[in-house]
Order: structure tokens, then sequence, then C-alpha cells
């Protein structure tokens, strides 16, 4: 006897949102990327500055930051010449800190 397929409860998004949702997660998929999210943690920091925290070039922290920019997880504004990144808001903080309660439990 065949199953029949349950319907999808309420309440779950769209597609289009887990989509977003899943790209998201991609994101945060990567140690390099966490690795930078981390040393921005409390503080805001150039590129070379980046670099030297998470012992990378500047070449590979620039690219890790645009995937971050363009996941809205880290923001950045100009002093002169100079470019200073910082984490987008308090929601990449939790997000940090309840990935990290997860795995430590």
């Amino acid at each position: 006897m065949e199953q029949q397929a349950k319907p999808i409860p309420e309440g779950v998004p769209d597609d289009e949102i887990l989509y977003e949702l899943a790209d998201l997660f991609r994101v945060f998929g990567d140690s390099t990327r966490i690795k930078i999210l981390y040393a921005l943690h409390d503080q805001e920091l150039c590129v070379q500055d980046i670099a030297g925290a998470v012992d990378l070039s500047q070449s590979a922290v620039s690219h890790q930051l645009r995937v971050l920019k363009d996941s809205k997880l880290v923001r950045f504004r100009r002093e002169g010449k100079t470019v200073y990144y910082a984490l987008d808001d308090d929601h990449v903080r939790s997000i940090l800190s309840l990935g990290m309660e997860h795995i430590e439990e």
C-alpha cells in the first residue's frame, strides 16, 4: 500500500526565501570567512589588519570580504584611502555565537 505524501505544514517559508537562507548558510560554510567574521567580532579593521589577524594575503581577504559584503554580513566605511570593515549588525554576532554554542554542546 502506497503512503500518501503529507502536506507541507503551515508556516514553512516560500522556496525563494528558503533558497536565500540556504545561500546565507553557504557563506558561513567557509572557515576562512568565519575567521574574518571573528576578527571583526568586536572591532572594525582595514584589509591589511584583517589579513594579519587571519594570516592570509590581502588579495584573499579582499575576495572573501566581497562575498561577505554581498551577503550583507559585513559593512564598510572609507576614511581617506583606507576602507574599514565591521560586522553588519548584531544578527551576525548572534549567528556566530549560536553556532559556537551548538558545536560546544
